[in-house]
């Protein structure tokens, strides 16, 4: 396995809408590699999830994992999901402001509404079909991964970039309250 450099904010494949995985290219070692390689990055990372735009890549896969994060002490677990031509649908408009960072915006946090319910259809590692329900923090981590494969980041949806904080300043004074 390999660790993949992460992209940053400016660089365009982050603001390009992902091109589709053809179904039949899952099985592909190469591609199956690829997999393992983003799991791998996201974990050297240490990030809840991981787009392939991140690491230069524009296909529509994200990788994600919830478990006993230091950031995120007392959020449910979500195991290991890879997410392949995803497709997100909104099943309850009610919002929830919460704090997120990203691999290619380091060492900054904001606060931004995410819906609270969403449910995901996809392909998984195997190209087999996922359909779920993801609630409260699983679906703020696939509405994030979900906007890197659509050409978007977190800023993108800040309503104000008043809470913008560099990481230092977050954790002296906004982890506080």
């Amino acid at each position: 396995m390999a660790i993949l450099k992460v992209c940053r904010l400016g660089h365009p494949v982050l603001r390009r809408v992902a091109e589709l995985v053809p179904p039949e290219s899952i099985a592909q070692p190469a591609f199956q590699q690829f997999i393992d390689d983003m799991i791998e990055t996201m974990y050297e990372y240490e990030g809840v999830g991981l787009a392939a735009p991140q690491v230069h890549v524009s296909q529509q896969i994200a990788v994600l994992e919830v478990g006993k994060h230091p950031r995120y002490p007392d959020v449910p677990s979500v195991p290991l999901t890879v997410l392949i031509n995803p497709r997100v649908t909104v099943v309850s408009e009610e919002t929830v402001d919460g704090w997120e960072g990203c691999l290619s915006i380091p060492d900054l946090r904001g606060v931004v509404p995410r819906y609270r319910e969403l449910r995901v259809e996809a392909l998984d590692r195997q190209g087999k079909p996922l359909d779920f329900i993801a609630k409260d923090f699983h679906a703020r981590v696939v509405q994030h991964e979900y906007d890197h494969l659509q050409g978007k980041v977190y800023a993108d949806r800040m309503p104000s970039l008043e809470t913008l904080t560099h990481l230092t300043e977050w954790q002296r004074y906004w982890l506080k309250n």
